[in-house]
């Protein structure tokens, strides 16, 4: 696996970079213009070269079937902050425990997720999971369009939702991997990111427009339909099993992806940097309605703010691409945690609202540099066999930005929401720096090899 891992990453180099013309096919007088013109061919080149995975018939419907049920998640989390805050009037620690209530009972099952990955049809499990998201969600937008709906029904739901993206999401970062070759693994995984951070930029914008005109119980119903449309995409693939390695017993197989992580410098590295991030720098998300509040803004704007986040994951990822060809990932994965902790600890003093939309549009593009150069080391590191355990402790990290509102949320309670988010900024920056001076495998992780050393 790791000879292959490095082999498939020294593809992605500079070499691939140039036209595509055949020299066995071009007549001489083609040569000219190609030459002449390398900046444009080598860009557009580039460009089709960064999309490989799409070339995969199964990989490019699972992607455009995603974007269904990602657009959904993205309308669960706005509509349901707005929701409470705005509909129940909630208080930043109801907020808070909305957020709890979904990131416990995730965090609770993401291992045992990933050892039902490594054991049972991921493609099934996607199916059950789509489809019993999509009820809950229809049952919040029934409540909601009632009147009946009351902050314990939202909290509730948000737990059951916990409980399923606990199975839900190592099963989908174990899935993909089955739909291409190893070489387009960086282009897979940096467009499962364009898949969210895109529906970032549309959804919030969208919903926050559905919300002022029809109320939130709209979006919830919108929600629900879209993982309507991921189940009938998941029924309509045909994917043979992955290759797992012999069954024990469930407790000894979910250690199996811990001990790994543990034994792996690298991985243990990579995972307390990730983990610190999401937790205390990305959580400021689950708090945005406060942060509107404080900037005096409507749910146009609001949704607008949400965003200029999702516009700056997706210049992240175009960045990804093409630093990676020249810069090492190490490095590049430190400088991103830096630049995050900048943007985010500059957001939270930011007195207009311009000004904060221009910060956490940078603070996307740090985010998103580092989740995708950490997630392409993972992927191409581990061992088939251990996939979805180990996808199953990375998936921890998306709970921590709720459980992160949490916390977020009692200091914005005693001390303010500027306070709280600045806080987490400032964690980040500490933990980074640690790592970055005790860590030098970290620092010597190259562009083109999955290992430390090369």
């Amino acid at each position: 696996m790791r000879a292959s891992a490095r082999g498939a990453l020294r593809l992605r180099g500079p070499a691939r970079r140039t036209p595509a013309v055949s020299r066995d096919t071009a007549p001489p007088a083609a040569a000219a213009p190609a030459e002449a013109s390398p900046g444009l061919r080598g860009r557009l080149h580039g460009f089709v070269d960064d999309l490989g995975a799409l070339k995969h018939p199964l990989f490019r419907r699972y992607w455009f079937g995603s974007l269904g049920a990602v657009a959904g998640t993205q309308f669960i989390i706005l509509a349901t902050g707005w929701l409470v805050v705005d509909g129940l009037g909630g208080s930043p620690r109801d907020l808070g425990y909305v957020g709890a209530a979904t990131a416990a009972p995730t965090i609770a099952v993401n291992l045992f997720g990933g050892v039902l990955a490594d054991r049972m049809d991921r493609r099934v499990l996607l199916i059950v999971t789509s489809a019993v998201t999509g009820v809950l969600v229809g049952l919040l937008a029934v409540l909601d369009a009632t009147g009946a709906v009351e902050i314990w029904h939202v909290v509730a739901i948000s737990a059951a939702l916990g409980l399923v993206y606990g199975v839900d999401w190592p099963v989908r970062n174990a899935f993909f991997p089955q739909l291409i070759d190893e070489e387009q693994m960086i282009s897979a995984v940096a467009l499962n990111s364009v898949m969210w951070q895109a529906t970032r930029i549309v959804s919030p914008a969208i919903a926050g427009i559905a919300i002022a005109l029809f109320g939130t119980a709209f979006v919830f119903a919108a929600s629900a339909a879209c993982f309507g449309v991921m189940v009938v995409v998941l029924l309509a693939l045909r994917v043979e099993r992955a290759v797992t390695g012999p069954r024990s017993a469930m407790v000894r197989e979910l250690f199996e992806g811990v001990a790994f992580i543990v034994r792996e410098r690298l991985f243990a590295a990579l995972m307390l940097v990730t983990y610190t991030t999401t937790f205390f720098a990305m959580s400021y998300i689950f708090l945005m309605p406060l942060m509107a509040d404080e900037l005096e803004i409507g749910a146009a704007s609001f949704g607008f703010m949400l965003s200029a986040i999702g516009v700056g994951a997706v210049s992240g990822t175009v960045l990804s691409f093409r630093l990676q060809r020249v810069a090492g990932l190490g490095p590049m994965m430190l400088t991103a945690s830096f630049g995050s902790s900048l943007f985010v600890f500059l957001f939270a003093w930011s007195p207009v609202y311009a000004l904060s939309v221009a910060l956490v549009y940078c603070a996307g593009i740090t985010n998103s540099i580092f989740l995708i150069t950490s997630m392409t080391v993972m992927q191409l590191r581990v061992p088939e066999e251990l996939r979805g355990r180990v996808m199953g402790i990375h998936a921890i990290t998306f709970s921590l930005i709720s459980l992160g509102g949490l916390v977020g949320g009692f200091i914005a309670d005693a001390f303010g929401i500027r306070v709280a988010i600045a806080f987490g900024a400032c964690v980040l920056a500490c933990v980074a720096l640690a790592v970055a001076l005790t860590q030098p495998e970290v620092r010597r992780i190259r562009s083109h090899a999955a290992t430390p050393n090369a």
